[in-house]
């Protein structure tokens, strides 16, 4: 705190003590002073002086003539300078008139912007205005130019209408300019249009004359269809080039292109119905001679028609009915081969199964519907039922024919795999044609299966009754080889077990395995005739291995009838190998198995007594085991027409008759035998091991 202040306080604390305060004064005065006072108290020179005891009275005076001397001071330092502070007072007056002036001239800037924005904000409201203006009268010019040129009729487009050749493309091209302009027309007269009236007629009669020379150019390319010979393909490109005449004359005048599509219908179909007829007659008459009839069953004796099922020359102009043989190439190789010509087979004298004439006339029946059917859609305009529809106008009569002449053949047909084929055909043609995205045979796919189905499953039949019904005693003398009924059912089973892994039908499945349990019986009671159960085997074993190896040939590895074959062969072979190891070596099986089960029971010791049997075993094995093994080796290579089959069997009656007599000496080596003296004649396995190795085969 300086001197004048501290001073001050001193001052007011000598007018407390002189009792100058005003006692009267209201109270918030007394508080306030009470404030300051307290406040003056806690200054740090007030609380020195109190401290060291000054008189704050003679402070006070003193303070007070300093005070007035340093106030003497500055008067004479204002005089010094009463110059400069009058010159600064001008100074400052002067400023103060400029910044008046400035202020006017800024109010008068601020009033002059304030119009300049009102005049922007105007032009700019202006120029809005003037924009929507030329963006009105810019849509209007255009729109009524647009109007102006589709509503005039060019010379041009008369001239051409009237004069020009429909075949070429400026009358295509004005044509299209017509058909707009009439439609644009149409459309204005409904808007009430006065500029329409002013036009309508050069309109109408333009389209009359145009209507005219199009239906006198479809018509006349119709009657194309009509000439003998015609590659169809040809004129339907032709008028698919001109398609947009049909679609001018359905926009314009349905009855004209009614009648167009009506001849087009009547043509066509009278012309594929002419076609398919003559062509289906003379193929036929490719198909061999000699056909399947109801005697050609599977269980009728094979005598009279004993060259019908042989693979002779004989077979050369007429079909087997049981053997596939290359049949099913009408499925692979052959579905798309190019159809077969009937002059040009007559020539040649050729003949041909009845599948393959099926495939050829079906496939000429899909190429020509996929065409149809995609030229009616692509031409006249149409899909779904309506496409369907109109299809079946032009191919009806074709399609009812087709089916009139599969129902009197599968009437008469007792040939199942031609059957089947056919029916395989159907499977692959209906596919094709799906990927063709071509559904018009759908429904005569499903009308031809439902008359083939029948037949097939009731040739199936019968062969089954056939071979549930045959007479062993009525087929003569059966020796060992493979039955031709066997062998029949071989090829006939492997033929639609391969078909039917294709397109599979449990129907078939359930046919086949009745057939099969129908052949396996019919094989038991043809062995049934030999006397002697060797002979049964043998006979079992030859026709079982024949029938698994045609069956195995034609199918799959894993198929039902050839497992079911394999482990009836297996069976067989094993029996047979008993059987033919008995009458050399049965005296040592037989006692290797009671040994055996008298060890296994712990009554091994109730044998002991049996040493002379068993010095009777011991020589005599080894006084014949070489010659028993060619003798055995003789008579298994007699026995079985399969060399492969009768090695097989060979080695597995060799390989049991090792471990028989390996199966013989672990018995001697036991109690109560290892102490008798015949063990030391016994034969090293080794030496027996060695030739047997003789009639391994090389292959």
């Amino acid at each position: 705190m300086n001197d004048v202040g501290l001073a001050e306080e001193v001052n007011d604390f000598s007018d407390l003590d002189l009792g100058v305060l005003d006692l009267t004064s209201e109270e918030f005065a007394l508080e306030e002073v009470d404030l300051h006072i307290q406040e003056n108290l806690g200054d740090e020179l007030v609380k020195q002086a109190l401290q060291e005891g000054v008189d704050l009275r003679q402070y006070s005076k003193q303070i007070e003539a300093d005070l007035q001397q340093v106030e003497n001071e500055s008067i004479q330092d204002y005089i010094k300078e009463s110059q400069n502070i009058a010159s600064l007072h001008n100074q400052i007056t002067a400023c103060d008139t400029i910044l008046e002036r400035m202020e006017d001239m800024l109010s008068g800037f601020q009033s002059a912007l304030g119009s300049i924005s009102l005049e922007i904000q105007n032009l700019q409201e202006q120029s809005i205005a003037m924009n929507i203006k030329l963006k009105n009268r810019q849509a209007v010019r255009g729109e009524l130019s647009q109007f102006v040129d589709e509503m005039a009729v060019p010379e041009s487009m008369i001239h051409h209408i009237l004069e020009t050749p429909v075949t070429e493309r400026k009358f295509l091209e004005q044509l299209h300019e017509l058909n707009h302009k009439i439609n644009f027309v149409k459309e204005q007269s409904f808007k009430e249009a006065l500029a329409c009236r002013d036009v309508q007629d050069v309109l109408e009669k333009l389209k009359i004359k145009a209507i005219a020379k199009i239906r006198e150019y479809l018509l006349q390319k119709i009657n194309h269809f009509k000439k003998p010979m015609t590659n169809y393909q040809v004129p339907q490109n032709a008028l698919l080039k001109s398609r947009f005449f049909y679609e001018f004359l359905l926009g314009n005048e349905r009855h004209v292109a009614k009648e167009v599509r009506d001849e087009y219908v009547d043509t066509m179909s009278k012309m594929k119905f002419s076609y398919f007829k003559g062509y289906t007659n003379r193929l036929m008459k490719l198909q061999y001679d000699e056909v399947a009839d109801k005697d050609d069953l599977m269980g009728v004796e094979d005598n009279a028609k004993k060259g019908f099922f042989s693979s002779k020359a004989s077979l050369k102009n007429r079909s087997t009915i049981f053997t596939i043989g290359n049949r099913n190439s009408v499925l692979t190789t052959d579905l798309e081969a190019p159809i077969i010509v009937p002059h040009a087979a007559q020539k040649a004298e050729t003949k041909h199964t009845f599948e393959s004439l099926f495939r050829s006339q079906h496939y000429a029946l899909v190429d020509n519907s996929c065409r149809e059917y995609l030229f009616i859609c692509d031409f006249f305009m149409v899909s779904g039922n309506s496409a369907q529809d109109l299809f079946n106008s032009i191919m009806g009569k074709t399609l009812s024919m087709f089916l009139k002449h599969m129902d009197v053949y599968s009437s008469e047909c007792f040939d199942s795999i031609a059957v089947y084929l056919c029916i395989h055909i159907i499977f692959r043609f209906q596919l094709m044609m799906h990927k063709r995205a071509v559904p018009a045979l759908d429904k005569y796919w499903e009308t031809m299966l439902e008359m083939l189905w029948p037949r097939f499953l009731y040739i199936l039949e019968l062969n089954i009754s056939s071979i549930r019904d045959t007479d062993p005693q009525k087929l003569g003398s059966v020796d060992y080889r493979p039955h031709y009924i066997t062998r029949r059912y071989a090829e006939f089973s492997g033929a639609l077990v391969s078909l039917n892994e294709t397109f599979p039908d449990e129907r078939v499945n359930h046919c086949l395995a009745r057939l099969q349990m129908e052949v396996e019986n019919f094989i038991l009671r043809l062995a049934a005739e030999f006397p002697q159960r060797r002979e049964q085997l043998i006979f079992l074993i030859n026709n079982y291995d024949m029938m698994l190896s045609v069956i195995t040939e034609r199918t799959a590895e894993d198929s039902r009838e050839g497992e079911s074959f394999r482990k009836l062969l297996q069976e067989r072979t094993q029996e047979f190998i008993e059987e033919i190891l008995s009458p050399y070596f049965g005296g040592m099986i037989t006692f290797v198995k009671e040994a055996e089960a008298a060890v296994e029971k712990g009554q091994a010791e109730q044998m002991k007594y049996q040493e002379q049997r068993i010095q009777k075993l011991v020589r005599d094995f080894v006084g014949q085991w070489k010659q028993a093994i060619e003798s055995v080796n003789q008579e298994v290579m007699k026995s079985f027409t399969n060399f492969k089959n009768g090695t097989s069997i060979l080695q597995g009656a060799l390989t049991q008759l090792i471990q028989y007599y390996h199966r013989f000496k672990e018995v001697l080596s036991k109690p109560p035998f290892k102490t008798m003296a015949v063990r030391s004649q016994l034969i090293n396995i080794h030496h027996i091991m060695v030739e047997v190795k003789k009639y391994k085969p090389n292959f």
